[in-house]
Formats: structure tokens, sequence, C-alpha cells
């Protein structure tokens, strides 16, 4: 008989640790193979997850988790963390409606201490582990996990510059798998990072700190300083040495020899918090994602033996590419316009800009805080910046947006992509916050696209403004089929427009919403209800001109928009109050996003729950005239 897969002897991490090394390098190959299968059924984040395959074997063969704390940074490479952790027989439920969700989560398992799904955060939540576990006198183990390109995030160097006076012992995992950091390494670099992190070097050490702190406190100075350095030169952890970190590496994340006896030596150092820097690389053992890995960071799903990727045909372009495109018509004629992103050259389209204009083209880092301030900076200095971030993301800078941007009135452009619900990324990476937050600022343009014209042309006007900010937002996927012309023309600011008229019902809607709002006046057309149906086109300035006609005409006005309480439709309330259009009567109802934190699902379950498709429009319309309430009585 042959021999049972040894991840089939795995339910939990416990497990791992009767394993010898050569067992835990075959259970890594399992581990890997089964990751594949999985996410070639669900979709996900695959370059990410396989990169760290042996990492997160030999994080949980070394640490007692869940009573030592790990913590994955973003938590998208966590799917075989999750494997690990009891989770192995609902891996193919990932990021389905109802199962797991694709990044680490507080409430899935007690393996998952601490959510995420933005970068950087890691550090920060494991250092207030720390504390908590020092107030309490216990003595587990705290660690954190994060990626080379979260090192280009503030907050993970505030982090560091706190850890070192507030605890002791803490590891921080440097995952480098773009080489960012370090050159290649070889077997050489392990046997330095073992020799480093090792008891013997550790002995030594503090015999030596020992003997020199009897000399005078000069020559003390200058004897940690030539440890300091010459460690430095060869391990390259000067810079983390400042910081008040204990470096360790770089070491190969795939050699489970190396990996294993640094992390226990890592381990067992309590007085200075650690950074062991390990080398990966994105897709390991998997030669589709290997050789792309930007295509297979994210993916949907695809067959295993050729890597091909599952996607419906559309014969639509994504509102990603419309922007990316568009924004190359205009700087072909204006060499003043410049485009900033924070990391996301590719899932903002502004890799298409780049290619055509790589020297007005700046990609940041995870950095968005920088990013809004640096293109506050280039409209001050007479340039035209484009800022294009994801809703979720540019929650990051909001207070640069108010502070460097918004106070100053300068002409800084935010392209808001991602806005609204994201299906299976779910509450983490949803849009759902930017029109209140955007709409409450002094002079800001806000602008919704319905379509992929009305995109263009709400880029063209977003160009053409250059005394205030201003922000377009438009949604995750395809386009509706519309032509966009050759060169959009700007709009009028603080103008919407009627699609279709009515009599008795208005539905306002803000954004990409329009088409099923549409549906739900055919839906009430059949009930033999009259709807006007409206575009707003923007969230700020309103058309207060165009919303009180639709308020003093109709019986009842039906807000709808794809975001949270608190935005367009409150907008539209506080106007009709001021103005005394609700004295007479007006029925009105807001329809947003729910105000919860919706899980992830498929798109139409999510808008079905929201009551953002046309049956949970058309049903409002109906309750707000009473038709609804009536045939409750009747029966």
């Amino acid at each position: 008989m042959p021999d049972t897969p040894l991840l089939d002897t795995v339910t939990w991490p416990a497990d791992t640790r009767r394993m010898s090394i050569s067992q835990l390098s075959q259970l890594a190959d399992e581990l890997r193979s089964e990751v594949i299968d999985a996410v070639s059924v669900t979709g996900g984040h695959l370059g990410s997850a396989l990169g760290v395959i042996e990492l997160t074997v030999a994080l949980h063969h070394v640490f007692s988790t869940p009573d030592d704390i790990l913590i994955w940074d973003v938590g998208h490479q966590a799917y075989p963390h999750k494997v690990l952790t009891g989770r192995r027989d609902r891996i193919r439920t990932l990021r389905q409606g109802g199962g797991l969700s694709g990044f680490t989560k507080r409430s899935e398992s007690d393996y998952d201490p601490f959510g995420a799904a933005h970068a950087a955060t890691s550090i920060s939540a494991a250092l207030g582990f720390c504390v908590a576990r020092d107030k309490a006198g216990t003595d587990n183990k705290v660690v954190a996990v994060i990626g080379d390109g979260s090192m280009s995030a503030g907050m993970a160097y505030e982090a560091m510059n706190n850890a070192a006076e507030t605890t002791g012992q803490l590891t921080v995992v440097l995952n480098d798998n773009d080489m960012s950091i370090a050159p290649p390494v070889g077997g050489m670099s392990a046997y330095l990072a073992g020799l480093v992190s090792g008891g013997a070097y550790q002995s030594m050490r503090k015999v030596g700190k020992k003997a020199a702190s009897l000399l005078p406190e000069r020559l003390q100075q200058a004897a940690r300083k030539a440890e300091e350095y010459a460690r430095g030169m060869v391990t390259g952890g000067t810079f983390f040495e400042e910081l008040g970190f204990y470096y360790v590496g770089p070491v190969d994340g795939h050699d489970m020899e190396a990996l294993v006896p640094i992390l226990k030596n890592a381990a067992e150092i309590t007085d200075r918090p650690v950074l062991v820097h390990v080398v990966t690389k994105k897709g390991k053992g998997y030669g589709p994602a290997e050789n792309s890995a930007d295509k297979y960071h994210g993916v949907v799903k695809f067959d295993v033996v050729s890597g091909t990727q599952h996607k419906a045909p559309s014969n639509a372009p994504s509102y990603t590419k419309v922007f990316g495109t568009e924004l190359i018509k205009h700087a072909r004629l204006d060499d003043k316009i410049v485009a900033v992103t924070a990391a996301m050259p590719s899932g903002t389209g502004l890799d298409l800009f780049g290619q055509a204009f790589p020297d007005r083209t700046y990609d940041v880092g995870i950095a968005e805080q920088h990013a809004v301030t640096f293109a506050a900076g280039l409209a001050a200095g007479g340039l035209k910046p484009v800022c294009a971030i994801y809703s979720t993301f540019l929650q990051r800078g909001y207070d640069q947006v108010v502070h460097d941007v918004a106070i100053q009135s300068l002409p800084v452009r935010f392209a808001i992509d991602r806005a609204g619900l994201v299906g299976a990324d779910g509450c983490t990476h949803a849009g759902s916050f930017d029109i209140g937050y955007l709409g409450a600022l002094p002079g800001m343009v806000l602008m919704a696209a319905a379509d992929e014209a009305e995109l263009a042309a709400m880029i063209s006007t977003s160009l053409a403004i250059d005394d205030r900010p201003s922000a377009f937002r438009y949604p995750r996927g395809d386009g509706e089929g519309v032509e966009i012309p050759e060169l959009a023309s700007p709009l009028e600011i603080g103008k919407g427009r009627i699609v279709r008229e009515g009599t008795s019902v208005a539905l306002l809607s803000l954004g990409t919403r329009l088409g099923e709002t549409l549906k739900a006046a055919d839906l009430l057309a059949a009930r033999g209800i009259s709807a006007t149906v409206a575009d707003a086109r923007f969230a700020k300035p309103l058309d207060e001109e165009m919303i009180l006609r639709l308020a003093r005409e109709h019986e009842a006005l039906i807000t709808i928009e794809e975001g949270s309480v608190g935005g367009f439709g409150a907008f539209v309330l506080h106007l009709l109050a001021e103005k005394g259009a609700l004295d007479r009567g007006l029925k009105v109802r807001t329809l947003t996003l729910p105000d919860i934190f919706q899980d992830h699902d498929k798109p139409e379950a999510m808008y079905a729950l929201a009551g953002l498709n046309a049956e949970g429009i058309a049903a409002s319309a109906l309750t707000a005239l009473g038709i609804e309430a009536e045939r409750a009585v009747r029966a």
C-alpha cells in the first residue's frame, strides 16, 4: 500500500511538531499541490500563497500556535496557513458566499488572531499583542510576517521604531519575494544567518557586551558600533539594527534545513525584537505563476495543467482599462498631465499610461499618504496630477486629502477605482465610504460614472478643473458596452441628466446602478406606475435645480447609490430639508449599501442583499407609494 500523504495526517499545526526536517519538506510539497488545486477551483491570490509554503510550515512547526501569536500582513498569502489550521475541508469554499475569507479573519479561527487585508498593519498589531502579553506576565511568543512591498508603507516603520522600547520578544519575519533588499542568497548567507542567530554567537555576544561594559563609555560605544557594522556588512542589517531590532538573514525561504533552525534560534531571543529576513519566490513551485507573478497575484478559476485562466468573455472593456486609455488620450494633448499610484499600476490601469509616458508616471509603493501629498505638491508646482487609488486604499490617505489637498484647494484629480462592492474580496476591499468622506469636504467636486462613456466625460471634466480638487468613482469589472467618443467633452459642473420621463415616482441614481434603476422603472411600469429616471452624475455639487424639480413633480423620490449610509442620499435629504421640499409630504427613500460590513459573495447576491438590484429598487418605490401596504390591508 502506498504511504499516507503527510498532509492527510495534519489537522492542526501541533501535528507538524513531531516531524523531521525531511518530512516537513515533503509536507510543504504536498501543501503546495493542495493550494494550487484549491485555487484553481475558487480563484484567489495564488502567487503570494505559493511563495510562503515552506515558511508557513516552518512557522507552525517552530511556534506553538495559537498560543503563540502569528499575524500575517495583508493576509492574502494565508491560504496554506488555513489548510494547516483546521480548515482544509473548507478550503474549496475560499472567497465563495458563506465560505472562507480570502484573508485572515478573527471570527473564522483562533489561529487568525488579527484580521487583515490592507498592508503594513501586522507589526503594529503584533506589538499590541506583545504589550498585552507582557502586562499579563505570560511568555508566549508573537510573530508578524510582512512582505517587502508592505515595508514601503510608513506604518511599518512607525511600529518598528516603537517596538524596541516597548517590548523584548517580538519576531518580525520579512518575506522578501522580490529581491528588493538583499542580493540572491545561497549556502553562505544561510550559514551566516544561522551563525548570528545561534546560541553560541548569542552567548559570545553577551560576554563581549559584559566585557565592554567595563570600558569607558566612549570605548563602549566604539565596540558596539564595530560589532554592529561588522555584522551589517555581511548581512545588510544595519538599518534594522538602528531601529532597535536584532537582524538575522537573509535566508532562503524555500530551504527547510536552513529555515527551521534559524526560526528556532530567533524564537529564543527575548531581550530585544528580532527581524528575520527571508527571501522567497512568488509563485514558487508552479511554473505559470513563477513565470508571470503579476498575472498570478490574483487569479480567476484556471486549468492546473496549462495555467490557462477561465474568464468569461465580454464585449465591453473594463472600467479600469477605459480610465487608462482615456487618460493617455488627454496626456498626448497636454504634457502637464502626470499620474500617481500607490503600488497598483496594473490594478488601476496606469500600467498602460506608464508604457506610453514612463517619465510622467509615478508608483510610490504602498504609501497612500505620501501619494496624496506628493500629488498635492505636483499640483502646487503647476502640473496636473491624477492620483489613481482604489476607494478602500484612499481611506488610508484621508488626512492628506483633507489637510494637504482640500484646505489648499489644490487641483488634484482622484481616480477612484473599485468604488462600491467588490464581490469575492469582501468588506475589506469594498469601496463603501468614499462618497461620504469626500463629499464632506468643502470645495470638492465628486462624480460617479453610470457607464464607460460617462467615465470618459468625467475624466475630461476633472482635467478641466484647475481651481479645486475633484474625484470620479467607478466600479470593478466591465462596462455596459456603450460607445465612447474619440475625445469626450467635459460635463457642466454640478449638472445631472433626466434619462426617462415619468409622473409618479422619481428614481435618482448616482453611478453604475443606473442600469438596474432603468430595469426597476420597467418593473414599475408593468404595475402601471410611471417612473422618472435621473442620473445625478455629481454627488457634489448637487444639481439642486433638477432635484427640486423631481421633488415638486413626483409623489415619491428614491435615491440609489452604491455607497454607505451618510453619502449621496444624505446630501439630497439635507438639500430637500433646507429648501422646504419635504413640507408638502414628499415620500423619500434613500437606498444605500446596508449598514453592515457585507461578507464576500457573488456580486448579484450582494446587490440583492443590499436591495440595489432592479427588484429591490422597485420594491422600495412601491413601499414609498404605499402600494405594498394597501395590498397587505386587502389581504
